[in-house]
C-alpha cells in the first residue's frame, strides 16, 4: 500500500491511452477538451497528484443521470474522518450494526499522528457515530486495520504498530507507519471501547527481516486483507518488505485454530505461513509484490492476489491450508487464459456469502500508482479447484479523473451488497445494484437480446435497404449513453468500410467503421464536442463473422468495445482497451436516419442501437443469443 520516499516526480502525458480520444476535440492543452492542467507529488504514500481539473461553464449540471448514477462515488454515504482516511472496514454486528475501522489523521498519510479509529452505524451506513480511539492520535503510529467480529459477537481488530518508536533511519527522518509490531486489540461492547492492553502476534523472522535496512531488529510489513474464515480457523495475508521502503516485497499470513472459541488472548494460538524463510512472490515479477489478500475455496484451499509494477496482478494457490504456495502466476481470467490488467493499486478479491467470489482491479496495465478510476469489477465462479472470472464492469467512479478510488471492503446484510472505499480525504459507503453483480456471475449461461432502450433493431431487409430510421433523438446529457452492436463479415479490413453513419452536414451524430490500423472505430459528436475510440487490434479478422458492440458510458465517460463477448482491455498493443473522453456529449443522433453498410466490403447481418450504455454482462449475453 503504499509510495516511498524514492517515488520520481510523475508527469501526466496528456496523451495517454484511455484519457486521449483520436477525435475532432483531442486533449492538446487547448480548449474546453484539456483535461489534465498541473500536476505534482505531495510525498504521500502513494504518489497522489494534485491536479486541476476543469469546471465546465456555470458548473457541474446537476441534471445529468450521472447525478443520480449509484456508481458515482460522490452519491455516497461520507464515513466520518479526522483527514486523512484509509482502508475503512467493515463488520457486520450481531445486532445488525454496522462497526467501521480505519487508519485517520489530521495530517497527511504517513505524518505523525496517524492511529486507528472506529465508527458505528445503525442506519447501513448512512449516519456513524463520532470516532472513538483504538489507538490515540498522540501515541505511536498505528496503522491498516483489518476487522473480524466473532460468532461470540467479539470484535477483534489488527493493525501495525510502531512500538519501538522509531522515527529515523540512520540520519535521515522517515515515515514510521509500517514499522514495528504487528498486535491487536478487541471489544466486547459492539465497538463502543476497546481493550486497554494490546497484544501482539508473534511474527516470526524471516529471510527478509535479516536482510532488510535494520538486519532483522525492526520488520517492515503492512495488512489490507480482511480476516476470513476457514473452517473453524481465521485466516489473514499481509505483506512483508525487505527494504525500506516498498522494495522486496512478499506475502505472509496468520492463521489461527482457536481464536473463534478461546476468550482469553494470551491463549490465541497462531502459525505464520507459508513455512520456511520465503513467503509468496516470484523473483520474475521484480521487487513490487505486495498487498496479498486471500479467500477460502470451497474445499478450503486458499487462493491469493497481490499487485505488482508489471502491468498485472499476481495469484497463486495454496492446497494445504497456507503451508505451501504454487508459484505465483500472472492472474488471468480463467486458467491459461487472457492476463487480467491492473497496475500498481490495491487488487482485492472476496468470497460472497453464496460462494461466489468478486475481484475490484482497475483494467488496464500501467504499471505506477495512477489511474485508480474508473474501478472496475469482475465476477468468479469456482471449477474444478480455480477461479474463473467474468467479462468486467465498471462498478464505482468519480467525474473528475484526477480522483483515485481505492482500498475497499465488501459488505454483506440480508441479501444486499455495499462497497466501501477512500480518496484519502473522503471515504465512502456505496449501496451496489445487486443484478449488475449477478449479471457477472451469470455470464455464459444468460443468452437473450435485451429490449430495453432499444431504438433500432435492423435486419436483412432493413440493412439491404442501406437506410433505416430512429424513432427520437439520441441525448446522452438525458439518456448517460448510447450503444452500437453489429453482426458482421469483413472480406477486407480496408479503411473507410461504413457500418453505420448517421452523421449530419455538420458531423454531428454517429459513425462506425474500419480505420487504417484494421480496426473498427465510433465517431461520435454533438456538434460541439467529439469522441472516438477503436477495437483492439486484432480484435477483428477478415473473412470472420464478429459480434461488436460499441458502449458509450456517459457516466465515466467512457467507450469501450466488447468484441465477441470480450471486452477489448488493449492487450500487448495498449494500456487501456477502453477510452475515457473530456466534455459532456448532448444530441449524438445526427441525421436520426442511419446508413447501414456503406461501401461494405462483406456482410452486414444485424444493427441494433440503443438510447443507453449496455452493460458488459449484457453484450455478453447478446453475443451467445447468435445473430
Amino acid at each position: 500500500m503504499r509510495c516511498g520516499w524514492k517515488v520520481a516526480l510523475v508527469i501526466c502525458v496528456l496523451g495517454i491511452a484511455g484519457f486521449a480520444l483520436a477525435a475532432a476535440q483531442r486533449f492538446d492543452g487547448n480548449g474546453p477538451g484539456q483535461y489534465f492542467q498541473a500536476t505534482g507529488y505531495d510525498g504521500g504514500r502513494e504518489g497522489r497528484m494534485l491536479a486541476m481539473a476543469e469546471i465546465p461553464p456555470g458548473g457541474l449540471d446537476t441534471s445529468h443521470p450521472r447525478t443520480k448514477d449509484w456508481r458515482n462515488i460522490r452519491t455516497g454515504s461520507p464515513i466520518p474522518d479526522e483527514n486523512y482516511c484509509d482502508q475503512p472496514y467493515v463488520v457486520v454486528l450481531p445486532d445488525g450494526k454496522w462497526l467501521c475501522v480505519m487508519t485517520t489523521g489530521k495530517g497527511k498519510e504517513g505524518d505523525k499522528g496517524q492511529h486507528v479509529v472506529s465508527t458505528i452505524s445503525a442506519d447501513l451506513g448512512k449516519t456513524w457515530s463520532p470516532l472513538t480511539d483504538i489507538e490515540p492520535a498522540d501515541g505511536p503510529e498505528a496503522s491498516w486495520a483489518v476487522p473480524l467480529v466473532t460468532p461470540s459477537g467479539r470484535i477483534y481488530v489488527f493493525y501495525t504498530y510502531n512500538g519501538d518508536q522509531i522515527a529515523a533511519l540512520g540520519n535521515r527522518k522517515i515515515r514510521a507507519d509500517m514499522l514495528g509490531w504487528y498486535v491487536f486489540k478487541y471489544s466486547d461492547d459492539g465497538g463502543r471501547t476497546w481493550s486497554k492492553q494490546r497484544y501482539r502476534l508473534p511474527m516470526r523472522l524471516t529471510a527478509c527481516d535479516r536482510t532488510n535496512d535494520w538486519q532483522g531488529k525492526v520488520q517492515i510489513f503492512w495488512g489490507i486483507d480482511k480476516p476470513n474464515l476457514v473452517g473453524n480457523d481465521v485466516v489473514f495475508a499481509f505483506t512483508k518488505l525487505g527494504r525500506y521502503m516498498l522494495e522486496m516485497g512478499e506475502g505472509w499470513l496468520f492463521r489461527s485454530p482457536n481464536l473463534l472459541t478461546e476468550p482469553d488472548p494470551t491463549k490465541i494460538q497462531w502459525h505464520m505461513l507459508p513455512e520456511g524463510e520465503r513467503g509468496i512472490r516470484a523473483d520474475e515479477f521484480g521487487s513490487v509484490q505486495e498487498e496479498h489478500n486471500i479467500v477460502p475455496l470451497s474445499d478450503g484451499s486458499l487462493y491469493c492476489v497481490y499487485r505488482t509494477t508489471q502491468g498485472h496482478p499476481c495469484h497463486a494457490y495454496s492446497r494445504d491450508g497456507g503451508r505451501s504456495w504454487s508459484k505465483p502466476e500472472p492472474m488471468t481470467y480463467r486458467p491459461g487464459g487472457r492476463r487480467i490488467k491492473h497496475p500498481r493499486a490495491c487488487p482485492m478479491v472476496w468470497r460472497t456469502q453464496e460462494g461466489t467470489y468478486l475481484f475490484w482491479f482497475h483494467n488496464h496495465g500501467g504499471r505506477t500508482f495512477l489511474d485508480r478510476n474508473p474501478v472496475w469489477i469482475a465476477g468468479g465462479i469456482e471449477r474444478n479447484g480455480h477461479i474463473h472470472w467474468s467479462q468486467p464492469e465498471i462498478l464505482l467512479y468519480d467525474p473528475d479523473p484526477h480522483v483515485r478510488i481505492s482500498y475497499p471492503d465488501l459488505i454483506e446484510q440480508d441479501g444486499r451488497y455495499w462497497v466501501s472505499e477512500t480518496q484519502k480525504t473522503i471515504a465512502r459507503i456505496h449501496s451496489i445494484d445487486k443484478t449488475l453483480l449477478e449479471g457477472l456471475w451469470r455470464q455464459g449461461e444468460v443468452k437473450t437480446v435485451s429490449r430495453k432502450g432499444l431504438l433500432l433493431d435492423a435486419g436483412a431487409e432493413q440493412i439491404a435497404a442501406g437506410e433505416a430510421h430512429l424513432p427520437g433523438p439520441i441525448d446522452l446529457g438525458r439518456t448517460g449513453g448510447v450503444s452500437v452492436e453489429v453482426w458482421v463479415r469483413l472480406n477486407r479490413l480496408e479503411s473507410g468500410q461504413t457500418l453505420v453513419d448517421c452523421r449530419d452536414r455538420n458531423g454531428a451524430g454517429i459513425r462506425l467503421a474500419t480505420t487504417e490500423q484494421k480496426t473498427v472505430r465510433l465517431e461520435l459528436s454533438d456538434g460541439r464536442c467529439s469522441a472516438a475510440w477503436d477495437t483492439d487490434p486484432g480484435a477483428v479478422q477478415p473473412g470472420k463473422l464478429h459480434h461488436i458492440v460499441a458502449i458509450v458510458d456517459d457516466g465515466p465517460r467512457v467507450i469501450c468495445f466488447v468484441v465477441d463477448g470480450r471486452l477489448c482491455d488493449g492487450g500487448e498493443d495498449r494500456q487501456f482497451g477502453w477510452g475515457r473522453y473530456s466534455s459532456d456529449l448532448g444530441d449524438v443522433s445526427g441525421t436520426q436516419k442511419p446508413l447501414l453498410g456503406l461501401s461494405l466490403q462483406g456482410e452486414l447481418l444485424r444493427v441494433r442501437l440503443y438510447d443507453r450504455a449496455l452493460r458488459i454482462s449484457e453484450a455478453v449475453a447478446h453475443f451467445h443469443a447468435g445473430p
